[in-house]
Protein backbone atom coordinates (compact mmCIF):
# COMPACT_ATOMS: atom_id res chain seq x y z
CA UNK A 1 0.00 0.00 0.00
CA UNK A 2 1.51 3.53 -0.80
CA UNK A 3 2.58 5.55 1.89
CA UNK A 4 1.98 9.28 2.75
CA UNK A 5 5.87 9.72 1.45
CA UNK A 6 5.44 9.62 -2.34
CA UNK A 7 8.97 9.60 -3.28
CA UNK A 8 9.49 6.64 -0.44
CA UNK A 9 10.76 3.78 -3.32
CA UNK A 10 13.53 6.20 -4.76
CA UNK A 11 14.56 7.23 -0.70
CA UNK A 12 14.78 3.57 0.28
CA UNK A 13 18.20 2.38 -1.21
CA UNK A 14 19.40 0.81 1.69
CA UNK A 15 18.31 -1.14 4.85
CA UNK A 16 18.45 1.86 8.06
CA UNK A 17 16.68 4.64 4.98
CA UNK A 18 13.86 1.67 4.62
CA UNK A 19 13.32 1.29 8.78
CA UNK A 20 13.37 5.22 9.08
CA UNK A 21 11.21 6.32 6.43
CA UNK A 22 8.51 3.07 7.67
CA UNK A 23 8.93 4.51 11.31
CA UNK A 24 7.72 7.69 10.10
CA UNK A 25 5.06 6.44 8.05
CA UNK A 26 3.50 4.65 11.26
CA UNK A 27 3.45 8.31 12.91
CA UNK A 28 1.71 10.01 9.78
CA UNK A 29 -0.66 7.05 9.72
CA UNK A 30 -1.56 7.31 13.36
CA UNK A 31 -2.33 11.33 12.73
CA UNK A 32 -4.58 10.40 9.41
CA UNK A 33 -7.86 12.70 10.23
CA UNK A 34 -10.22 10.65 8.63
CA UNK A 35 -9.17 7.32 10.56
CA UNK A 36 -8.62 9.47 13.62
CA UNK A 37 -12.15 10.80 13.74
CA UNK A 38 -13.85 7.57 12.77
CA UNK A 39 -12.32 5.18 14.83
CA UNK A 40 -12.57 7.57 18.29
CA UNK A 41 -16.18 8.92 17.33
CA UNK A 42 -19.27 7.44 17.06
CA UNK A 43 -23.07 8.15 17.50
CA UNK A 44 -25.58 5.43 18.24
CA UNK A 45 -28.83 6.76 18.86
CA UNK A 46 -28.32 10.21 18.53
CA UNK A 47 -25.47 10.14 21.23
CA UNK A 48 -22.04 11.37 20.24
CA UNK A 49 -19.37 9.80 21.78
CA UNK A 50 -16.15 11.22 21.59
CA UNK A 51 -13.02 9.68 23.57
CA UNK A 52 -15.54 8.77 26.67
CA UNK A 53 -17.40 12.22 26.75
CA UNK A 54 -21.44 11.91 25.53
CA UNK A 55 -22.99 14.42 23.70
CA UNK A 56 -26.71 13.77 23.64
CA UNK A 57 -27.59 15.77 20.34
CA UNK A 58 -31.54 14.20 20.93
CA UNK A 59 -32.09 17.43 22.84
CA UNK A 60 -30.92 19.81 19.89
CA UNK A 61 -32.57 21.10 16.98
CA UNK A 62 -29.71 21.55 14.54
CA UNK A 63 -25.90 19.76 14.43
CA UNK A 64 -23.47 21.76 12.53
CA UNK A 65 -19.74 21.83 11.43
CA UNK A 66 -17.85 24.47 11.74
CA UNK A 67 -13.65 23.58 10.47
CA UNK A 68 -10.86 25.37 10.51
CA UNK A 69 -7.25 24.85 9.23
CA UNK A 70 -5.21 21.74 7.66
CA UNK A 71 -7.16 19.02 8.81
CA UNK A 72 -10.61 20.58 8.20
CA UNK A 73 -11.10 18.92 4.90
CA UNK A 74 -10.57 15.61 6.24
CA UNK A 75 -12.52 16.13 9.07
CA UNK A 76 -15.60 17.65 7.36
CA UNK A 77 -15.57 14.33 5.28
CA UNK A 78 -15.81 12.25 8.24
CA UNK A 79 -17.96 14.00 10.43
CA UNK A 80 -20.49 13.70 7.79
CA UNK A 81 -19.77 10.00 7.40
CA UNK A 82 -20.70 10.13 10.95
CA UNK A 83 -23.32 11.93 11.62
CA UNK A 84 -25.62 11.10 8.36
CA UNK A 85 -28.64 12.76 7.79
CA UNK A 86 -28.33 14.15 11.43
CA UNK A 87 -26.15 16.66 10.25
CA UNK A 88 -27.88 20.32 9.22
CA UNK A 89 -24.55 22.23 7.96
CA UNK A 90 -21.88 23.93 8.30
CA UNK A 91 -18.69 25.45 7.00
CA UNK A 92 -15.26 24.49 6.56
CA UNK A 93 -12.69 26.75 5.88
CA UNK A 94 -9.08 25.45 4.61
CA UNK A 95 -6.00 26.43 3.07
CA UNK A 96 -4.76 25.86 -0.61
CA UNK A 97 -5.86 25.22 -4.24
CA UNK A 98 -9.44 23.76 -4.96
CA UNK A 99 -8.16 21.86 -7.75
CA UNK A 100 -6.87 19.51 -5.38
CA UNK A 101 -9.80 18.80 -3.36
CA UNK A 102 -12.85 16.45 -4.59
CA UNK A 103 -15.93 17.77 -2.80
CA UNK A 104 -18.96 15.57 -3.37
CA UNK A 105 -22.35 16.11 -2.12
CA UNK A 106 -21.53 17.42 0.66
CA UNK A 107 -23.53 19.30 3.29
CA UNK A 108 -20.60 21.52 3.73
CA UNK A 109 -19.56 24.64 2.38
CA UNK A 110 -16.45 24.85 1.34
CA UNK A 111 -13.90 27.81 1.73
CA UNK A 112 -10.79 27.99 0.49
CA UNK A 113 -8.11 30.70 2.66
CA UNK A 114 -4.34 31.20 1.87
CA UNK A 115 -1.54 30.25 3.99
CA UNK A 116 1.23 31.02 5.62
CA UNK A 117 -0.09 34.74 5.15
CA UNK A 118 -3.74 35.86 5.10
CA UNK A 119 -5.59 37.54 2.19
CA UNK A 120 -9.21 38.94 1.59
CA UNK A 121 -10.21 35.57 0.71
CA UNK A 122 -9.21 35.03 4.16
CA UNK A 123 -11.59 37.84 5.86
CA UNK A 124 -14.66 37.08 3.13
CA UNK A 125 -14.49 33.08 4.25
CA UNK A 126 -14.45 34.34 8.24
CA UNK A 127 -17.31 36.70 7.82
CA UNK A 128 -18.93 33.64 6.77
CA UNK A 129 -18.49 31.71 9.48
CA UNK A 130 -19.15 34.67 11.77
CA UNK A 131 -22.96 35.12 10.16
CA UNK A 132 -23.34 31.16 10.48
CA UNK A 133 -22.12 31.09 14.35
CA UNK A 134 -24.21 34.07 15.14
CA UNK A 135 -27.20 33.03 13.79
CA UNK A 136 -27.38 29.81 16.28
CA UNK A 137 -29.55 29.44 19.16
CA UNK A 138 -29.84 27.54 22.55
CA UNK A 139 -31.50 24.91 20.72
CA UNK A 140 -28.13 24.42 18.31
CA UNK A 141 -24.95 22.29 18.75
CA UNK A 142 -22.23 22.64 17.03
CA UNK A 143 -18.90 20.65 16.65
CA UNK A 144 -15.77 22.41 15.37
CA UNK A 145 -12.70 21.03 14.01
CA UNK A 146 -10.07 23.68 14.95
CA UNK A 147 -6.46 22.55 13.20
CA UNK A 148 -2.55 24.36 12.56
CA UNK A 149 -3.32 27.20 9.75
CA UNK A 150 -6.33 28.38 11.21
CA UNK A 151 -4.61 31.81 12.48
CA UNK A 152 -4.34 32.59 8.98
CA UNK A 153 -7.42 31.59 7.84
CA UNK A 154 -9.73 33.50 10.55
CA UNK A 155 -8.34 37.15 9.42
CA UNK A 156 -11.01 39.44 11.02
CA UNK A 157 -9.56 42.75 11.17
CA UNK A 158 -12.33 45.32 12.70
CA UNK A 159 -14.00 48.04 10.16
CA UNK A 160 -12.29 51.24 9.31
CA UNK A 161 -15.25 52.89 12.23
CA UNK A 162 -13.38 51.01 15.12
CA UNK A 163 -10.20 52.79 14.76
CA UNK A 164 -7.36 52.69 13.62
CA UNK A 165 -6.51 48.43 12.88
CA UNK A 166 -4.32 46.66 10.43
CA UNK A 167 -5.64 44.81 7.24
CA UNK A 168 -4.91 41.67 6.44
CA UNK A 169 -1.78 42.67 4.34
CA UNK A 170 -0.46 44.40 6.89
CA UNK A 171 -0.99 41.16 9.05
CA UNK A 172 1.32 39.40 6.34
CA UNK A 173 3.77 42.02 7.04
CA UNK A 174 3.80 41.93 10.33
CA UNK A 175 3.91 38.07 10.37
CA UNK A 176 6.58 37.66 8.04
CA UNK A 177 8.88 40.00 10.59
CA UNK A 178 8.38 37.76 13.35
CA UNK A 179 9.24 34.35 11.48
CA UNK A 180 12.51 35.84 9.85
CA UNK A 181 13.14 37.51 13.63
CA UNK A 182 12.81 33.47 15.28
CA UNK A 183 9.80 34.47 17.70
CA UNK A 184 8.16 31.94 19.17
CA UNK A 185 4.75 30.66 18.31
CA UNK A 186 3.62 31.75 21.40
CA UNK A 187 4.55 35.33 20.73
CA UNK A 188 3.41 34.99 17.25
CA UNK A 189 -0.11 34.07 18.07
CA UNK A 190 -0.49 35.89 21.33
CA UNK A 191 -0.02 38.69 18.95
CA UNK A 192 -2.58 37.46 15.95
CA UNK A 193 -4.88 36.65 19.24
CA UNK A 194 -5.12 40.45 19.19
CA UNK A 195 -5.09 41.18 15.28
CA UNK A 196 -8.49 39.65 14.56
CA UNK A 197 -11.74 39.60 15.77
CA UNK A 198 -11.95 35.68 15.01
CA UNK A 199 -9.23 34.46 17.30
CA UNK A 200 -8.76 34.23 20.72
CA UNK A 201 -12.05 33.07 22.16
CA UNK A 202 -14.46 34.89 19.22
CA UNK A 203 -16.04 32.01 17.51
CA UNK A 204 -17.02 30.77 21.39
CA UNK A 205 -18.71 33.99 21.97
CA UNK A 206 -20.80 34.30 18.51
CA UNK A 207 -21.59 30.54 18.87
CA UNK A 208 -23.14 31.82 22.49
CA UNK A 209 -25.79 30.94 23.49
CA UNK A 210 -25.59 27.73 21.31
CA UNK A 211 -23.71 24.54 22.79
CA UNK A 212 -20.51 22.62 21.36
CA UNK A 213 -17.76 20.80 21.26
CA UNK A 214 -14.82 21.54 19.87
CA UNK A 215 -12.23 18.87 18.38
CA UNK A 216 -8.47 20.47 18.46
CA UNK A 217 -5.45 19.25 16.47
CA UNK A 218 -2.72 20.23 17.96
CA UNK A 219 0.67 21.78 15.81
CA UNK A 220 2.16 23.99 18.64
CA UNK A 221 5.00 22.35 21.01
CA UNK A 222 3.02 21.76 24.66
CA UNK A 223 -0.49 21.90 23.39
CA UNK A 224 -1.81 24.58 25.29
CA UNK A 225 -5.32 25.15 23.40
CA UNK A 226 -5.31 28.37 23.57
CA UNK A 227 -2.46 28.65 21.13
CA UNK A 228 -3.34 25.78 18.41
CA UNK A 229 -5.07 28.07 15.68
CA UNK A 230 -4.80 31.14 18.26
CA UNK A 231 -7.47 30.01 20.55
CA UNK A 232 -10.70 30.60 18.59
CA UNK A 233 -12.73 28.28 20.90
CA UNK A 234 -10.73 29.02 23.73
CA UNK A 235 -10.48 31.40 26.64
CA UNK A 236 -7.99 33.95 26.19
CA UNK A 237 -5.42 34.10 28.80
CA UNK A 238 -3.33 36.87 27.37
CA UNK A 239 -3.51 40.47 27.39
CA UNK A 240 -3.72 43.41 25.06
CA UNK A 241 -0.49 44.40 27.24
CA UNK A 242 1.45 41.49 26.65
CA UNK A 243 0.76 42.10 22.68
CA UNK A 244 2.18 45.27 22.72
CA UNK A 245 4.91 43.83 24.88
CA UNK A 246 5.68 41.60 22.03
CA UNK A 247 5.30 44.20 19.05
CA UNK A 248 7.65 46.63 20.75
CA UNK A 249 10.36 43.42 21.35
CA UNK A 250 10.73 42.23 18.32
CA UNK A 251 10.50 46.61 16.69
CA UNK A 252 7.44 45.40 14.11
CA UNK A 253 5.41 49.06 14.09
CA UNK A 254 9.70 50.41 13.20
CA UNK A 255 10.58 47.85 10.69
CA UNK A 256 6.85 47.69 9.02
CA UNK A 257 5.61 51.16 10.04
CA UNK A 258 2.39 50.07 10.21
CA UNK A 259 1.04 51.38 13.34
CA UNK A 260 -0.25 48.10 15.42
CA UNK A 261 -3.08 48.86 17.86
CA UNK A 262 -4.07 45.30 19.49
CA UNK A 263 -7.70 45.05 20.53
CA UNK A 264 -9.16 42.80 23.61
CA UNK A 265 -10.66 39.27 23.07
CA UNK A 266 -13.85 37.53 24.48
CA UNK A 267 -13.14 37.20 28.70
CA UNK A 268 -17.07 36.76 30.20
CA UNK A 269 -17.07 33.31 31.68
CA UNK A 270 -20.65 33.04 29.89
CA UNK A 271 -19.06 32.57 26.27
CA UNK A 272 -17.10 29.43 27.03
CA UNK A 273 -19.17 27.45 29.81
CA UNK A 274 -21.01 25.68 26.83
CA UNK A 275 -17.96 25.24 24.98
CA UNK A 276 -16.17 21.24 25.49
CA UNK A 277 -12.68 21.96 23.95
CA UNK A 278 -10.83 18.77 23.76
CA UNK A 279 -7.45 18.09 22.30
CA UNK A 280 -7.96 15.15 19.89
CA UNK A 281 -5.07 14.72 18.07
CA UNK A 282 -1.19 16.09 19.21
CA UNK A 283 2.24 15.00 18.22
CA UNK A 284 2.16 12.51 21.31
CA UNK A 285 -0.17 10.32 19.30
CA UNK A 286 2.15 10.52 15.66
CA UNK A 287 5.53 10.17 18.03
CA UNK A 288 4.06 6.57 20.35
CA UNK A 289 3.08 5.00 17.10
CA UNK A 290 6.55 5.49 15.86
CA UNK A 291 8.39 4.54 19.13
CA UNK A 292 6.62 1.24 19.00
CA UNK A 293 6.76 0.60 15.06
CA UNK A 294 10.67 1.57 15.56
CA UNK A 295 10.58 -1.20 18.84
CA UNK A 296 8.70 -3.74 15.96
CA UNK A 297 11.88 -3.55 14.10
CA UNK A 298 14.14 -4.55 16.72
CA UNK A 299 15.81 -0.78 17.42
CA UNK A 300 15.92 0.54 21.24
CA UNK A 301 13.69 3.48 20.71
CA UNK A 302 13.42 6.53 23.15
CA UNK A 303 10.93 9.73 22.81
CA UNK A 304 13.92 12.53 23.73
CA UNK A 305 11.48 15.66 23.21
CA UNK A 306 7.70 16.46 22.64
CA UNK A 307 8.73 19.70 22.66
CA UNK A 308 11.39 20.46 20.26
CA UNK A 309 12.56 23.55 20.19
CA UNK A 310 15.71 26.08 19.29
CA UNK A 311 17.31 26.74 16.02
CA UNK A 312 17.25 24.73 13.62
CA UNK A 313 20.67 24.35 12.55
CA UNK A 314 21.76 23.85 16.19
CA UNK A 315 19.23 21.69 16.81
CA UNK A 316 20.38 19.59 13.92
CA UNK A 317 24.18 19.33 15.05
CA UNK A 318 22.98 18.28 18.14
CA UNK A 319 20.62 15.81 17.49
CA UNK A 320 23.58 14.12 15.29
CA UNK A 321 25.78 14.59 17.72
CA UNK A 322 23.45 12.82 20.38
CA UNK A 323 22.68 9.66 17.85
CA UNK A 324 26.49 9.07 17.61
CA UNK A 325 26.84 8.91 21.38
CA UNK A 326 24.25 6.26 21.17
CA UNK A 327 24.92 2.40 21.04
CA UNK A 328 23.87 0.77 17.92
CA UNK A 329 19.96 0.04 16.86
CA UNK A 330 18.98 3.05 18.44
CA UNK A 331 16.44 5.12 17.34
CA UNK A 332 16.08 8.89 18.82
CA UNK A 333 12.40 10.14 18.52
CA UNK A 334 11.64 14.66 18.72
CA UNK A 335 8.27 15.98 18.12
CA UNK A 336 8.00 20.22 18.27
CA UNK A 337 8.75 23.19 16.34
CA UNK A 338 12.09 24.61 15.71
CA UNK A 339 12.92 27.90 14.30
CA UNK A 340 15.03 29.61 11.40
CA UNK A 341 16.42 33.20 11.41
CA UNK A 342 16.64 34.21 7.90
CA UNK A 343 19.43 36.08 6.73
CA UNK A 344 19.86 34.70 3.55
CA UNK A 345 17.32 34.44 0.35
CA UNK A 346 17.27 30.71 -0.20
CA UNK A 347 13.90 28.65 0.21
CA UNK A 348 13.10 25.89 2.58
CA UNK A 349 12.28 25.70 6.05
CA UNK A 350 12.94 24.54 9.48
CA UNK A 351 12.91 20.31 8.75
CA UNK A 352 15.43 20.40 5.88
CA UNK A 353 17.23 23.24 7.31
CA UNK A 354 18.65 20.83 10.29
CA UNK A 355 18.67 17.60 7.99
CA UNK A 356 21.48 20.08 6.24
CA UNK A 357 23.14 21.34 9.19
CA UNK A 358 23.11 17.61 10.46
CA UNK A 359 24.91 16.77 7.41
CA UNK A 360 28.50 17.76 8.70
CA UNK A 361 28.13 15.70 11.99
CA UNK A 362 26.18 12.96 10.56
CA UNK A 363 28.22 9.11 11.26
CA UNK A 364 28.76 6.19 8.67
CA UNK A 365 26.36 4.34 10.31
CA UNK A 366 24.10 6.80 11.16
CA UNK A 367 21.03 8.61 9.98
CA UNK A 368 18.81 11.91 10.71
CA UNK A 369 15.06 12.75 8.64
CA UNK A 370 13.03 15.76 9.66
CA UNK A 371 9.62 16.56 7.92
CA UNK A 372 6.73 18.60 8.79
CA UNK A 373 3.32 16.38 9.51
CA UNK A 374 1.48 18.60 7.12
CA UNK A 375 3.53 18.17 4.57
CA UNK A 376 4.92 21.19 3.19
CA UNK A 377 8.10 22.79 5.15
CA UNK A 378 7.56 26.49 4.75
CA UNK A 379 7.88 27.13 1.01
CA UNK A 380 10.47 24.98 0.06
CA UNK A 381 8.02 22.50 -1.73
CA UNK A 382 9.02 19.61 0.38
CA UNK A 383 8.26 18.15 3.51
CA UNK A 384 11.28 17.67 4.90
CA UNK A 385 14.88 15.62 3.81
CA UNK A 386 16.87 12.51 5.16
CA UNK A 387 21.05 12.40 5.41
CA UNK A 388 23.32 9.81 5.80
CA UNK A 389 26.37 8.97 4.57
CA UNK A 390 24.98 8.08 1.20
CA UNK A 391 23.86 11.79 0.93
CA UNK A 392 27.77 12.98 2.24
CA UNK A 393 28.80 10.69 -0.86
CA UNK A 394 26.69 12.30 -3.05
CA UNK A 395 27.11 15.81 -1.75
CA UNK A 396 31.43 15.57 -2.50
CA UNK A 397 30.78 13.74 -5.77
CA UNK A 398 28.59 16.32 -7.35
CA UNK A 399 30.58 19.46 -6.04
CA UNK A 400 27.68 20.76 -3.68
CA UNK A 401 28.79 23.03 -0.73
CA UNK A 402 26.42 22.64 2.27
CA UNK A 403 27.25 25.21 4.20
CA UNK A 404 27.11 27.81 1.23
CA UNK A 405 23.32 26.67 0.94
CA UNK A 406 22.97 27.02 4.52
CA UNK A 407 24.28 30.27 4.78
CA UNK A 408 21.96 31.24 2.07
CA UNK A 409 19.01 29.24 3.76
CA UNK A 410 18.91 27.42 0.76
CA UNK A 411 17.93 24.20 2.21
CA UNK A 412 15.54 23.24 -0.22
CA UNK A 413 18.02 24.47 -3.05
CA UNK A 414 20.20 21.90 -1.85
CA UNK A 415 18.01 18.84 -1.49
CA UNK A 416 16.75 19.62 -4.57
CA UNK A 417 19.86 18.53 -6.19
CA UNK A 418 21.37 16.59 -4.17
CA UNK A 419 17.73 14.38 -3.91
CA UNK A 420 17.17 13.48 -0.50
CA UNK A 421 14.19 15.50 -0.01
CA UNK A 422 10.64 14.30 1.72
CA UNK A 423 7.62 14.35 -1.11
CA UNK A 424 4.15 14.34 0.28
CA UNK A 425 2.06 16.96 -0.66
CA UNK A 426 -1.02 17.75 1.67
CA UNK A 427 -1.14 15.21 4.29
CA UNK A 428 -4.21 16.47 5.64
CA UNK A 429 -2.56 16.61 9.36
CA UNK A 430 -0.68 18.64 10.95
CA UNK A 431 0.89 18.13 14.80
CA UNK A 432 3.99 19.99 14.70
CA UNK A 433 7.75 18.54 12.65
CA UNK A 434 8.70 14.97 13.50
CA UNK A 435 12.51 14.20 13.54
CA UNK A 436 13.95 10.53 13.96
CA UNK A 437 17.87 10.12 14.53
CA UNK A 438 18.74 6.15 14.15
CA UNK A 439 21.65 4.30 14.59
CA UNK A 440 22.82 0.94 13.13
Amino acid sequence: MEGKIKNSGLLSSTPLRKAALKIVESGLEAIDTEKSLKSRLSFERGILNVDGNDFDLNKFESVSVIGVGKCAFEAGGALQDILGDRLFGGIVLVPGDPSKFKIQDSKLRIFFGTHPFPTEANVDATQEIIRFLSSLTEEDFVIFVISGGGSTLLCQPPGASQGEFLKCEEEGEVLKVLFEKGATIQEINTVRKHLSLARGGHLAAYSYPASSVSLIFSDVPGDSLEFIASGPTVKDETTVDEAKSIIAKYDLEVITGFKINPMKTPKEDKYFEKVKNILFVSNETALSAMKKEAEDLGFKADIVSRELKGEAREVGIKIAEDIEKSGGKQVLIYGGETTVTIKGSGRGGRNEELVLAALKKIGDDSLILSLDSDGHDNQGGYAGAICDIMTKEKTERIGLKPEEFLNNNDSAGFFEREGDYLETGDTGSNVSDLVIALKK
